[in-house]
């Protein structure tokens, strides 16, 4: 018979302790470190998916956008808020601007509307199938923003970091506000050369001229590292000219020698093709796009664009053995010159 001694049971009591801990210690250890193992694979396995709120709207926004691109990865964008989008408002004419233009119906799969309130975007899903909900971060932007009011001057310097954020994913974009009507395809207007091209208000024949009078309301924008850099400077440069709008803060930058240093081929868009209320296109049958610009007023610009639609419906009526050279706007009328100069005058 075999006699336990006393040292012999502590023996064994310290090994059955220690195998204890070590069982206690592995158990701990799979617990922590395969849980851990797993996250860690699951954030490389899936480490394309938007995993902020941030990140969340990006993703969002790049599905929106590649559902309506076309195979450049070109898109068309414009801006809505719930004054523009309501019923008979200007989306509605911008709508139908493409339904009655010349080759431009096709135009609107590629179109992607964004919206600066929820009213607008409820109206804008039951006319497109593209629209995207720009968060605004608790600003208000639903109503008519009035020009140069402290909303109207927030909604634009939105859209040119909106417009930065694009490039940014690597669209090339057409920027059109909502309030330019669309008669024929512009992409034959553009030069294939340039990064950056942009409407004007009075143009003085040299599209190379950086004294031209630029419009932000429609551009063409190529994504490359030069026009990221270039929309960058924009938005930073608003800091510099506080309460300007980004149009006017274009104008000021420019002849600065930052466009040059990055290369940016900036180049500005005939009034011939790219007409507006400033600078009508006088020839019918070149117009590509016109513009309620020196105009104040979303009424005005109501009926003003309603007749230049009627306008153009009149002369795409006459047929080919009609004279339709004599055609011409009958517009701006309630958008006159006279009284936007007067009003923002010195």
């Amino acid at each position: 018979m075999e006699v336990i001694t006393s040292e012999a049971k502590t023996a064994s009591y310290d090994t059955t302790l220690l195998r204890r801990i070590v069982k206690i210690t592995v158990f701990t250890a799979a617990f922590v470190v395969v849980p851990c193992f797993f996250f860690y694979n699951s954030a490389f396995s899936f480490q394309f998916l938007p995993i902020s709120a941030k990140g969340k709207e990006a993703y969002k926004l790049d599905k929106i956008l590649k559902n309506a691109a076309m195979g450049d990865k070109t898109v068309i964008l414009t801006t809505v808020n719930e004054a523009w989008a309501a019923n008979n408002s200007l989306l509605d004419l911008f709508l139908e601007s493409f339904r009655i233009g010349n080759n431009t119906q096709r135009l609107l799969n590629h179109l992607v509307i964004i919206t600066l309130d929820p009213k607008a975007y409820a109206r804008c899903i039951t006319l497109h199938p593209h629209c995207y909900a720009l968060k605004t971060k608790e600003m208000d932007f639903s109503k008519e923003a009035f020009f140069m009011s402290h909303d109207y001057l927030e909604m634009m310097w939105r859209r040119i970091d909106f417009l930065r954020s694009v490039l940014k994913m690597r669209y090339n974009f057409i920027f059109t506000d909502a309030d330019i009507m669309w008669f024929r395809d512009p992409f034959q207007r553009f030069d294939s050369k340039a990064d950056f091209q942009i409407a004007c208000d009075y143009f003085n024949g040299n599209s190379s001229d950086v004294n031209n009078s630029p419009n932000g309301g429609f551009t063409y924008v190529k994504s490359n590292d030069r026009s990221i850099k270039f929309y960058k400077f924009w938005y930073s440069s608003r800091v510099n000219y506080p309460g300007n709008h980004d149009q006017d803060v274009l104008n000021k930058i420019k002849h600065d020698p930052f466009i040059t240093k990055i290369g940016l081929k900036m180049r500005f868009l005939d009034t011939a093709y790219f007409g507006g209320f400033c600078q009508r296109s006088k020839d019918l049958n070149l117009v590509c796009t016109m513009h309620a610009n020196c105009c104040v007023g979303l009424r005005n610009k109501i009926h003003d664009l309603g007749i230049m639609l009627h306008d153009w419906r009149k002369f795409t009526s006459f047929t080919p053995n009609t004279n339709s050279t004599s055609s011409s706007w009958t517009v701006p009328q309630n958008c006159s010159l006279k009284s936007f100069h007067e009003r923002h005058s010195p």
